[in-house]
């Protein structure tokens, strides 16, 4: 008996330059799901119509989707890379190996969400369908633009940890980092935090917080709908002057894109406001947060003034306060480290996927990214015998 072959599914594959071309009802019917709150298609349109991500910027939108006739079952924000600003993945001494060896390294195809260095990023597919066979499409369809369009290579940035082993399999290479992140290990409430520190850094965030209350400052928590829509544009001055004092180069977003996220993302959003007791109703200072299901993720935060200890409080102290009583079992303050490590924010391994498509770049890179990698992970190893806890000390 010959047995009958079952006719493969019909799939259209194409690519977008803008978002919008997609209903929010299809991209989020494969985002939602997801943990990560910012591949959601609130968060990634909004880059692109606030004018922070646009070709002008160096984020050329080239988003790849695959149809079975109506129905949108996968995605993958992509954009066209003529520099390596705003991916927090440092890969400029490549693309200086690669000047020195007459290869051009931009333009580049880049998977990530611009600006957010926040782990998660993935191909999006809808729950049933054949993740193996649309991976291997998906693959092979970005092979065919960057050697189509001359592009150097291909890479992800701060990867699903569940999804890399996929492309690894397809001859991704992967690149160690480390980003700063708090678990929660179920405290009851903040003094539980403060349980797991040595004694000498339990008194150092108790004088912190204490100073910030002795110079008459109130904090208060502000989600989802209970955020007054000025907040917004107000978080735009704090973020915009911030970047202009302390990130100078840095300032990505526009303010229209803090203005849009009013009303349709504000369920995503959490503020930390610090008001002046008996001063102005309006917060002089502020921290930026996003959060979904149990995660949390601080992304900006701006004062009118210096304020000893204010940032340490906005940022990390009162958001981990938050995050216990919320049952959040990770908060991801953003980048840097020089602070959180001391905070109780240990160093955890993420990872950069990248393929070259030139033979000697691909050579060189696989030849040295083990020692590379090799070196990274003793470095988070390091980070993480010098924090003041408890069993650091033991």
């Amino acid at each position: 008996m010959i047995e009958a072959v079952r006719p493969q599914p019909q799939y259209q594959i194409s690519w977008i330059k803008k978002l919008t071309e997609i209903p929010q009802t299809a991209w989020d019917a494969l985002a939602v799901p997801l943990s990560t709150p910012f591949l959601e298609w609130n968060w990634l349109t909004n880059l692109e119509t606030s004018g922070s991500v646009t070709a002008k910027t160096g984020w050329l939108p080239n988003h790849l989707v695959v149809w079975r006739g109506q129905t949108l079952i996968a995605a993958a924000p992509l954009y066209v890379k003529g520099h390596s600003y705003g991916e927090f993945v440092f890969d400029q001494e490549w693309a200086d190996l690669a000047r020195r060896m007459g290869i051009s390294y931009y333009p580049k195809l880049l998977g990530m969400v611009p600006f957010t260095p926040a782990e998660g990023y993935r191909f999006l597919i809808a729950p049933g369908e054949d993740e193996m066979l649309l991976t291997d499409l998906m693959v092979e369809a970005i092979d065919q633009f960057c050697q189509r369009n001359r592009l150097s290579g291909c890479s992800f940035l701060f990867v699903d940890p569940q999804w890399r082993s996929q492309l690894e399999q397809r001859g991704f290479m992967s690149w160690l980092h480390h980003s700063y992140i708090w678990q929660n290990e179920q405290f009851a409430d903040f003094d539980g935090y403060l349980g797991g520190f040595n004694a000498n850094q339990r008194r150092n965030i108790k004088r912190e917080r204490k100073a910030v209350a002795s110079a008459g400052l109130r904090l208060q928590v502000h989600a989802g709908e209970e955020i007054p829509e000025a907040f917004f544009e107000q978080m735009h001055r704090f973020y915009n002057d911030t970047c202009e004092k302390f990130m100078w180069g840095s300032k990505y977003l526009t303010q229209r894109f803090f203005q849009q996220l009013y009303p349709t993302y504000a369920h995503r959003v959490m503020f930390v406001a610090a008001y002046a007791e008996g001063g102005s109703p309006s917060p002089l200072g502020m921290s930026f947060c996003i959060t979904k299901g149990d995660r949390l993720y601080g992304r900006y935060w701006g004062s009118d003034r210096e304020i000893d200890c204010l940032h340490f409080d906005a940022c990390y102290y009162t958001p981990i306060e938050w995050a216990i009583a919320q049952g959040i079992q990770r908060f991801d303050p953003g980048a840097g480290g020089r602070h959180k490590k001391r905070r109780g924010f240990p160093a955890m391994p993420n990872y950069s996927l990248h393929r070259f498509y030139h033979p000697r770049l691909s050579q060189i890179f696989a030849h040295y990214i083990g020692e590379i990698n090799a070196a990274e992970q003793q470095a988070i190893e390091q980070i993480n015998q010098d924090l003041p806890l408890k069993q650091a000390t033991q």
